[in-house]
């Protein structure tokens, strides 16, 4: 299982937020480019950058920052999400060295895009499927709709999704622990490797995520147990390693 430090973009600064809530951030650095080489430092093997203000805007906001990090670390694999609705905007990323690009809001709102996009970029997208209580949420967590998160999953089965991000929007930021049982659930239901997100603490969470029924988390995020110290990226990584047996890129 691959431990991937996250830099969550806020105004060009790298924060943190608490459950989503851009008035509830926490600034960590005003250097992002130099964040993500403390990272890679550290041994971070793949970084998860996500547009805060993007996601809101539909849009990117911060892509000259999130450029500025593919250029100056072009051998380690970059996921971007946030703001992320059309081709053109997939283009542009994996044309700056973005290894990956994450379609989110999209993806609910018009799951065929992630078809297209499979077809146009294959192997270099992702789903990012957000819950509350196994729901959906969307537009930068503002709104919970209707739809179940393994129902609108199962959707994406045949479409050549890299991975699935499953975020449980309750512990985001929070340092309560991740919802291991939500989110080996959502792996034992599709066929698509999942990346666990939101709420890893210290590295018994990683012990947690590596020992769930499942062998389909092959990822997990982690933003402010790193920042906060924690969890040492370093040793989170070594233990994955000896647990799962391998060194995932």
């Amino acid at each position: 299982m691959l431990l991937i430090p996250a830099i969550d973009l806020k105004d060009g600064a790298c924060v943190r937020l608490r459950q989503g809530r851009m008035d509830d951030d926490t600034v960590f650095s005003d250097n992002p480019v130099e964040m993500a080489g403390k990272w890679v430092g550290a041994g971070g093997r793949r970084l998860h950058l996500v547009d805060l203000n993007g996601a809101f805007a539909g849009e990117p906001v911060n892509g000259e920052v999130i450029r500025a990090i593919a250029k100056q670390y072009p051998d380690v694999p970059i996921q971007v999400g946030g703001g992320i609705r059309d081709e053109a905007t997939i283009q542009a990323y994996l044309d700056a060295g973005v290894t990956y690009c994450i379609i989110g809001t999209q993806a609910v709102k018009d799951p065929d895009f992630v078809a297209r996009a499979c077809q146009a970029f294959p192997g270099h997208v992702m789903v990012g499927l957000d819950a509350k209580d196994g729901m959906v949420a969307i537009n930068g967590w503002a709104e919970v709709t209707d739809i179940n998160v393994i129902d609108l999953a199962k959707r994406f089965e045949h479409d050549g999704v890299s991975a699935i991000i499953y975020t449980d929007i309750g512990r985001d930021g929070m340092l309560q622990g991740p919802n291991v049982e939500a989110t080996a659930a959502l792996a034992n239901a599709v066929n698509i490797p999942i990346i666990a997100s939101g709420g890893i603490t210290d590295i018994n969470d990683i012990r947690a995520l590596c020992q769930a029924d499942t062998s389909n988390i092959t990822g997990a995020i982690t933003g402010r147990a790193i920042y906060e110290g924690t969890l040492d990226l370093s040793e989170g990584q070594r233990l994955a390693d000896a647990l799962s047996g391998g060194q995932p890129d």
